[in-house]
């Protein structure tokens, strides 16, 4: 195995890791501004406030798009899988 194909396949992982990620990430990172703002605006600190959203926002997000990465995940093993033979020699 070369350094090249060590470094494409890096690269691809990274990729697919970083597409998995970004619904659930933003997902939650939109409603911790969101709910950042609604405290900052009615002074409210309490500490629940902010992770009881987030919480279900992101349990939201899996739900909705988990069909989605589990077939993102699953196409990129299966190419790993089928360029095996390559990067073998």
């Amino acid at each position: 195995m070369t350094q090249e194909t060590v470094i494409y396949l890096a690269r691809e992982a990274l990729s697919v890791v970083l597409l998995v990620s970004a619904p659930i990430l933003g997902l939650g990172m939109l409603v911790g501004i969101v709910v950042s703002i609604l405290q900052a605006t009615t002074q409210i600190q309490e500490q629940t406030l902010t992770f009881v959203p987030k919480i279900i926002a992101v349990i939201a997000a899996i739900i909705i798009f988990g069909p989605w990465m589990l077939t993102v995940i699953t196409d990129f093993t299966q190419k790993l899988y089928y360029e095996l033979p390559k990067f073998i020699n």
